[in-house]
């Protein structure tokens, strides 16, 4: 029987597992990002170079679109279409780049197209990645000088602070501080709530704002500032692609019960209450969302840095989880990855990407010191990766589903439309900051299409210089001593002999008595259950071929797969005795040469080469049971 796999998250989606469980535990992570918005959104429509004058005019017609883009765009889009196009339960947009290779197929120009866009997508994620800490807690921290103006040189310091905090318990896992993100965003969602309703009521005349005439008067009569006015109503919607990203922690039902039962009414209800304030006084524009409360000024600063903590852990999880996605799809060596919990499998710790990002988050708050300087720099990566979702959900609606595909397609192009003037309206800030996560997105995307280049170089070469398997086979090895035990030699490629095999002649010049080529096989897909991780095929006399299968969320586990193997008298599978097996790997030195790569990226692909994770430690090999043997290349 099929084993059945649990979400990453931890999360049973079986029966048995609670809804409201799960509901929870989605306010705690999926809508973190999101749910923070209110403390930066709204005051930049009225603030910076482009800002409107606070005039009822004004903040009527902000508050229309603001209301409007977020039904669209978050709601209809993401939460009602997005959701319903997983790979194997997983969102986010490398999971939807894979799901779009799979319907395309491999070697089309179109499908190469895809794939690039879905990888520079992916590399915009870390841009976003280093700026949302940074924006929610200095956003956060920023009320002090509300509150008491001589905090004001401290926001800073306090904001670094929190933030080498935050990075340095990392190492020790989110299990026990997750159960706490859940009770506390739900109670910030209650205070957004409670302090926009009793402005509300001081101000009924703001609801004239549903009506979306507002908006379209206001960009018919000024399409100039209402263009300037997308990029502060985009940064309302920044955390909507955490929404899909997260979806396979709990599963779209309960993204879609917290959204529609919580988030989406208390975050318009504060905004709202945003706007209320300034038709009464327009003084109130420089920080609306803190002037709201300053009757309980300092709590809610205390409970808004702690809300904009957990939607950086979202943030931060969520950037391990993407960098993992990458090394299992190809475009990143293998990195060394823990695992802070035994019973939740997603609960990781990158070191490696977790001390970058600190040092990038604090060199942010270092050069802009203000969340309204860092909001300029913060919604072109989130459009781009906006953008690039809808064009690969596009794909897969015109390639794979036959159900409702013409209306899905032209709902597809509005929503395109829309998020399109997002993203231009997001690039007249470029000088301003949002040349900083496109140059982050740049050089992480050379980063990944270098190391796919590469690795796709190194099999070429391989295939030139390594002999095929069936030669080995029909190579008389009478005159070679046999040595008791098995041999598992790791290869990238089951139809070449692993240039380790050589190395092991030349030098030992022994064979075991039984040899098993191991070939891991990285799938599009999530999870590959049990009974389909192993392809065992025996070539010849005491040697066969292993294909061992896992999913991109999966952590390979060489060994353990191993024990599926169940030894049989008549000599048809290999005896894996764990005191009697030894794993030989080939590690591989870059030379620059002629053609291939050209002589900077061969530089950079060898120093991603050297950076990465041993392949016995990457597989959980026994380190006293490897031997690995040198050999160089010239791409």
């Amino acid at each position: 029987m099929a084993q059945k796999h649990t979400a990453p998250g931890g999360a049973d989606h079986s029966p048995r597992s609670s809804q409201s469980a799960l509901t929870l535990a989605a306010l705690g992570v999926v809508f973190g990002d999101i749910g923070t918005s209110p403390l930066y959104a709204f005051k930049e429509a009225f603030n910076g170079s482009h800002g409107l004058a606070p005039t009822p005019e004004h903040v009527l017609a902000a508050l229309s679109a603001l209301l409007w883009a977020v039904i669209v765009v978050v709601a209809i889009k993401y939460v009602w279409v997005v959701l319903s196009y997983d790979n194997d339960g997983e969102g986010g947009v490398l999971a939807l780049t894979a799901l779009a290779h799979r319907v395309l197929g491999d070697s089309s120009r179109r499908s190469r197209l895809v794939v690039g866009a879905g990888v520079f997508a992916a590399a915009l994620f870390y841009g976003d990645a280093i700026i949302t800490p940074a924006i929610s807690v200095l956003s956060a921290v920023e009320g002090l000088s509300i509150a008491t103006p001589e905090f004001e040189h401290f926001i800073v310091p306090i904001t670094i602070g929190i933030l080498i905090g935050l990075f340095s318990i990392q190492m020790k896992g989110t299990g026990s501080v997750g159960r706490l993100f859940g009770p506390v965003t739900i109670i910030w969602f209650v205070c957004l709530a409670w302090a926009g309703v009793h402005s509300m009521v001081q101000t009924p005349e703001v609801l004239q704002a549903i009506n979306p005439l507002y908006a379209l008067r206001f960009a018919l009569e000024q399409p100039g500032k209402a263009f300037f006015l997308l990029s502060a109503v985009f940064l309302a919607m920044t955390g909507a692609e955490a929404l899909y990203a997260d979806m396979g922690h709990f599963g779209s039902r309960a993204v879609r019960l917290g959204w529609f039962g919580l988030v989406f009414p208390a975050l318009m209800v504060n905004y709202f209450g945003q706007g209320a304030l300034i038709l009464r006084d327009a003084a109130a524009a420089e920080n609306p969302f803190f002037l709201l409360a300053s009757p309980s000024l300092l709590p809610l600063v205390v409970l808004a840095t702690a809300a904009t903590v957990i939607a950086s852990q979202a943030t931060i999880s969520g950037a391990y989880s993407m960098t993992l996605q990458a090394s299992r799809l190809g475009y990143l060596p293998r990195v060394r990855v823990l695992h802070t919990s035994d019973q939740e499998q997603g609960q990781i710790y990158i070191p490696s990407v977790n001390w970058l990002m600190l040092l990038a988050v604090i060199a942010l708050v270092l050069a802009f010191k203000s969340s309204g300087a860092l909001a300029a720099a913060y919604g072109i990566a989130v459009s781009g990766t906006m953008l690039i979702t809808t064009m690969l959900v596009g794909f897969v609606v015109y390639l794979g589903r036959r159900r409702y595909r013409g209306l899905t397609l032209v709902a597809l192009a509005g929503f395109a439309l829309l998020e399109i003037g997002f993203f231009t309206s997001n690039l007249t800030k470029l000088d301003q900051g949002g040349w900083f996560p496109l140059t982050v997105g740049a050089l992480i995307f050379i980063a990944l299409t270098t190391w796919r280049d590469g690795t796709q170089l190194l099999a070429e070469h391989r295939s030139r210089l390594d002999i095929p398997m069936s030669e080995l086979l029909h190579t008389p090895m009478s005159d070679v001593p046999i040595v008791s035990g098995t041999a598992v030699y790791l290869t990238s490629d089951p139809k070449l002999v692993p240039s380790a095999l050589f190395h092991n002649l030349k030098h030992f010049k022994v064979m075991h008595e039984e040899t098993v080529f191991l070939h891991v096989v990285n799938e599009n897909s999530p999870y590959v259950q049990d009974s389909q991780r192993l392809q065992l095929q025996r070539l010849c006399n005491g040697v066969w071929t292993l294909g061992m299968h896992f999913g991109f969320r999966e952590q390979p586990n060489i060994p353990a797969a191993l024990q599926l193997i169940q030894p049989d008298a008549e000599g048809e599978k290999p005896r894996l005795d764990p005191m009697r097996t030894s794993f030989f790997v080939a590690r591989m030195q870059v030379v620059d040469g002629p053609g291939g790569l050209s002589p900077w990226r061969c530089a950079l692909f060898g120093w991603m080469m050297r950076q990465s994770a041993s392949a016995s430690g990457y597989y959980k090999l026994p380190a006293n049971q490897v031997v690995e043997l040198g050999t160089q290349v010239v791409l």
